[in-house]
């Protein structure tokens, strides 16, 4: 394990308690590595505090429906901040942190059906932490900023733009756009989310470069959130 991973995982344990549960948010914009850090983290909690420990929680599962995004008018900007069930992941949110006593059910979003799925997740009774991410966990509107006080620390996962655009294609791509469509999508909507984004980085308690998150196989062609169709 690189010695800046080593270091995140340390610090995540250190958040633990030993009565009830605590929640870290990692932040950033889109194809920074939020959902490649969060299920690492999810992983090596796991193996060092025993399985079971954490749990994840990703916002892109409060992704809009296309069929719900069609019917707004919204279907070519998904990833914005009003295409997502925001408030449905802020009950989430507050759902796992109290009620601890039987298994709650996380959706996720799946890049081939483009779709939110429910229940590809579930938090245990006996998990204690809560890594979720998003790209809008530290903007202040609601119901985004009704959730700040809950976590234990937020963190700002940040790559160069150019690297994350460069994600971001490869994941337009992968999801089967030709290269002149993916361009055009990276192009005005990805990077507008990203732009809006990045203006929340002095909100976050740390700050995570992109070298500290080990990527490789599918997760290389970058993370979950914003999808973007």
């Amino acid at each position: 394990m690189p010695d800046a991973l080593a270091a995140l995982v340390d610090d995540t344990l250190s958040l633990l308690r030993p009565r009830g549960r605590v929640l870290l948010g990692l932040t950033g914009a889109p194809g920074a590595g939020k959902s490649t850090l969060a299920r690492r983290l999810v992983a090596e909690v796991d193996a060092r505090a025993g399985a079971g420990t954490a749990g994840y929680l990703p916002m892109d599962g409060f992704h809009l429906s296309n069929a719900q995004l069609e019917r707004l008018g919204r279907l070519d900007r998904k990833g914005a901040p009003d295409t997502f069930d925001a408030h449905g992941y802020a009950a989430l949110v507050r759902r796992l942190l109290a009620e601890t006593g039987h298994p709650v059910y996380v959706p996720d979003y799946d890049r081939r059906l483009h779709e939110p799925v429910a229940a590809r997740h579930v938090i245990e009774p006996g998990t204690r932490l809560i890594v979720t991410e998003g790209n809008y966990l530290a903007w202040d509107a609601e119901p985004w900023g009704g959730l700040r006080p809950l976590f234990a620390e937020l963190w700002y996962v940040e790559a160069d733009d150019a690297v994350r655009e460069r994600r971001l294609l490869r994941r337009q791509l992968a999801g089967g756009r030709d290269e002149a469509a993916a361009r055009e999508w990276v192009e005005r909507s990805d990077r507008a989310n990203g732009e809006l984004v990045k203006r929340l980085r002095d909100a976050c308690t740390r700050i995570v470069p992109t070298g500290a998150v080990p990527r490789g196989g599918a997760d290389d062609a970058g993370d979950a959130e914003a999808a973007g169709g």
